[in-house]
């Protein structure tokens, strides 16, 4: 079958010409809307932490992938609600039995060097991902993605040239899966896939994406980066659809603290800051036009060090389930951070299309009766007033991590006696930290990088990179091996979250929300997207009124 993206692209085309009338009137409508814009189309937003990467194959965070899909442009790319569409690929074709897609690129497209786009330097960048030399944090992600052979090939097992991916000519790729999954369309929109020039990496090594060195095929190049301080990306004259961009500049200042940050935004240096913890309800009461509160495709966690280096205590199922059940969620959501989130007692955000939540016991039970279980359970475990508990808590840090932990370590006390450690790292210490098992309790926070429930449970298999407490329950993984190949895996994924559950695996805290103070000005944030895929070519600051 072929993807409607062919006609897509034909509107795309249309937008174009209007586009084109829009610049020739330096910004002075809204090609499509007809919204006057502002003179100056620059855009300046917040992040917490440093980028441990910008690198496609070498990206493990949220923020990276944010500028990734700015400097870059992956097969597919999603639009305001979410829904893939073309990006260097004008669509594609699927085989009957659907394992096989058929991409075609779009000739127009062009690094901004000016060298042509093409099939190869897709192949070059998923195999790239897939060398076990790259050493890529998402190089699993190939294999959640079906790509044949991809977990022999990350795990050494394979050749790199043994992966399913093929160009069959220079407008051309194909990729072969290992059996149908309809997500398959949505990863190819994800950095991990995105195209790699190979001949500039291996000219300038490390150094390949310093903005004297780099070239990009996306909306954007990167203008400056300043570690710790911010990035700026301008505007990439050579993409093949430069003439729809509107934004001129967009800068990201790393800023940890968020009321520092939320200083910035009311003073009108940021034109977007997340909202610190609490303060939603005031903030939207006072700025009933800026304060903004949507849905948003993460959990917020606590995961146990169940490796051989974690504390003896905490291989005891009785244990984390007795911490897990002494917190308050309620008090999280309600009081701590007061910003739209809802409490979590599975993994899987309840928003995902198509998810279903399991009874889960603890769900069901009032806290009063989950502290008395709690407690019944530690005592079971030989803890109590005689013999307390001690454990460290680590997060990355930020006031409202802060926050969470304080509170909760207060629940653990009050109910259960636990004496909790408290301790807070910077971003790529921490990474470093908990995925090297060098902690006892870490906070977590994971976005979905695809609409399915496998983008969160996939976490739970011992084969999982980015399970970071080492669980490991082999039902579960023979759970997930199964849902891969099933026509409707919905059960499968119920019953791994229910033994997760009963193994409290982790303790999941809470569903986020996004919650942003946003300038009135700022146009055509994808609040619909729920896993909040943003590109900023499609964004404009419109006139002040």
């Amino acid at each position: 079958m072929t993807f409607k993206a062919t006609l897509m692209a034909g509107t795309a085309t249309a937008l174009i010409a209007l586009a084109g009338q829009a610049m020739a009137d330096a910004h002075a409508t809204h090609p499509v809307t007809g919204q006057a814009l502002a003179s100056d189309q620059s855009f300046t937003y917040r992040v917490l932490d440093d980028y441990p990467s910008i690198d496609p194959q070498l990206i493990q965070d949220v923020e990276g992938s944010s500028v990734a899909r700015d400097l870059f442009e992956g097969l597919m790319n999603e639009d305001a609600e979410g829904n893939v569409i073309p990006g260097v690929a004008t669509g594609y074709e699927v085989s009957e039995d659907g394992l096989v897609y058929t991409f075609t690129l779009r000739p127009e497209a062009k690094w901004s060097d000016g060298v042509q786009v093409t099939a190869q330097q897709f192949v070059d960048g998923i195999r790239r991902a897939a060398d076990p030399a790259t050493a890529s944090e998402y190089a699993w992600f190939l294999e959640v993605a079906g790509i044949a052979n991809a977990g022999a090939v990350t795990a050494g097992e394979m050749p790199v040239e043994e992966l399913g991916v093929a160009a069959i000519d220079d407008m051309t790729l194909e990729i072969t899966i290992d059996a149908p999954r309809p997500y398959f369309p949505q990863t190819s929109t994800f950095p991990t896939l995105f195209p790699a020039r190979l001949d500039k990496i291996e000219e300038f090594g490390d150094s390949w994406m310093d903005p004297e060195n780099i070239v990009v095929n996306g909306a954007y190049t990167l203008q400056e980066y300043t570690p710790a301080e911010k990035l700026v990306r301008v505007r990439n004259d050579m993409y093949w659809n430069n003439e729809a961009t509107i934004l001129e500049t967009v800068t990201a200042l790393i800023i940890p603290d968020e009321n520092a940050a939320l200083t910035r935004f009311l003073a009108g240096e940021l034109d977007m800051t997340d909202i610190p913890a609490g303060q939603y309800p005031r903030l939207a009461e006072e700025y009933p036009d800026q304060a903004i509160s949507f849905p948003n495709s993460c959990s917020y966690y606590y995961m146990f060090n169940m490796s051989d280096s974690g504390p003896e205590a905490l291989s005891d199922a009785r244990v984390r389930q007795a911490l897990s059940m002494a917190v308050d969620r309620d008090i999280i959501v309600e009081n701590v951070l007061a910003g739209g989130q809802r409490p979590a007692y599975t993994f899987t955000h309840w928003a995902i299309p198509g998810w279903e939540i399991p009874d889960i016991p603890m769900a069901n039970m009032t806290q009063a009766e989950r502290n008395e279980q709690a407690k019944a359970l530690m005592a079971e475990a030989g803890f109590g007033e005689d013999n307390p508990l001690n454990i460290e808590l680590i997060y990355n840090t930020s006031d409202s991590h802060a926050a969470i932990a304080v509170a909760i370590g207060q629940m653990w006390k009050q109910t259960l006696g636990v004496e909790t450690t408290l301790a807070n790292q910077e971003w790529a210490t921490f990474l470093d930290t908990r995925g090297n098992q060098n902690y006892e309790i870490a906070r977590g926070g994971w976005c979905a990088d695809y609409a399915e429930p496998s983008t969160y449970l996939d976490l739970f298999t011992s084969s999982s990179s980015y399970n970071d407490g080492k669980y490991n329950n082999p039902e579960v993984d023979a759970l997930m091996a199964e849902a891969k190949l099933s026509d409707d895996p919905l059960s499968l994924y119920q019953e791994v979250e229910s033994i997760a559950a009963a193994d409290a695996a982790i303790i999941p805290i809470y569903h986020y929300a996004s919650v942003k103070m946003m300038a009135p000005t700022l146009e055509n944030w994808p609040t619909e997207n729920l896993l909040q895929n943003w590109y900023s070519r499609d964004l404009y600051i419109s006139a002040s009124e």
